[in-house]
């Protein structure tokens, strides 16, 4: 059942809920991140809660909302993950009142113009002998005057709404690609590659395309990560994820798992296809000899391991996931560095 918060943050109001929340992020200076954002739209929708009176404390306090005390207020008081639907749904109703106010504007223009031009052709084709006709035109042409000063200060509001609403809508875009993007490799995160994936099954499904799922890890990479330290672990996964990224462009996906495991779909190809894919980025990250950037210092080559699967008839997602993660089980038993394809399997 949706709480009285998912709820609002679904009604007609959504976008008033959105400006407001924005709004006191930014007075208090708060990063609009998929969190954040979270915490800030309880605080306004529901003003009454354990964790309204707490953000009211700390600001009555002077208190600095720094990510860390963010992190500490959404560990107390708040679900993972609880608003993702309603953020999706708060930047569409954003979108849509932009297009309202732009259309408004345009019918306004294009209405009052009309009509101008129309009384004042009809006042200029009276003849003499209908003086009172002609009066009573010029007077609605007058009238029609007054409407166009009032119009032109409507459109100056309207405007200054639409720029308004334009830089609530890219706030919340950027919430929603915090809220999809991992943050260090820059790739698809857990929860959009579950979304995705269950998409694309029902699709596959639906109309009987293939779908191919591959499954990569980075060979050894606890040892590295102990070797070298976690700041240059992280340039690894850049690095990698970026060659991966690279091969992953619509109508692929390519996402960060997990730890070192990264994985990449493959609607519409077969696991021949994705097995060529998945060898080109295998050749092409052991082929690099990276440098430790503090010290210029080489860290050696850089292996990874890949299974891949690709969907049988009436399988599920869930089912097609454990074959393509038994196929990586089968490319690290079997010395890494290596692709290794589900229906090769004996």
């Amino acid at each position: 059942m949706a709480t009285d918060i998912e709820t609002k943050l679904r009604a007609p109001d959504a976008y008033a809920v959105a400006r407001k929340t924005l709004e006191i992020m930014e007075r208090n200076k708060v990063w609009p991140t998929p969190q954040n954002y979270e915490l800030w739209a309880h605080f306004v929708c529901d003003p009454t809660g354990l964790l309204a009176k707490e953000i009211g404390r700390i600001l009555s306090e002077g208190g600095i909302f720094t990510d860390g005390a963010c992190d500490e207020l959404a560990a107390a008081h708040l679900g993972p993950g609880k608003l993702t639907e309603q953020i999706q749904d708060t930047g569409d109703a954003l979108t849509k009142e932009l297009d309202s106010v732009s259309q408004a504007i345009k019918s306004a223009q294009k209405l009052s113009e009309a009509y101008g031009v129309t009384l004042e052709y009809a006042s200029k084709s009276l003849g003499d002998d209908q003086v009172d006709l002609r009066e009573t035109v010029e007077n609605l042409a007058e009238a029609t005057r007054r409407i166009q000063d009032e119009n032109r200060v409507l459109e100056t509001r309207l405007s200054d709404s639409n720029l308004e609403v334009t830089r609530l809508r890219l706030h919340l875009e950027q919430v929603r690609r915090d809220a999809t993007t991992d943050g260090l490799t820059n790739l698809a995160n857990r929860k959009a590659f579950d979304v995705e994936f269950q998409r694309m099954h029902g699709d596959s499904k639906v109309e009987g395309h293939a779908l191919t799922l591959a499954l990569l890890d980075i060979d050894h990479f606890k040892t590295f990560n102990d070797t070298w330290g976690h700041q240059t672990g992280d340039q690894v996964l850049r690095f990698v994820a970026g060659v991966i990224g690279n091969a992953g462009n619509a109508p692929r996906l390519a996402a960060r798992y997990g730890g070192e495991e990264f994985a990449l779909l493959f609607p519409g190809e077969s696991s021949e296809q994705a097995y060529e894919v998945l060898e080109k980025i295998r050749i092409e990250v052991a082929s690099r000899i990276l440098k430790r950037r503090s010290t210029n210092e080489d860290l050696g080559a850089i292996t990874l391991s890949a299974g891949v699967a690709e969907l049988a008839e009436g399988e599920s997602a869930h089912e097609l996931l454990e074959r393509a993660d038994a196929a990586l089980y089968v490319s690290k038993k079997s010395g890494r560095n290596q692709v290794t394809r589900s229906e090769t399997i004996g």
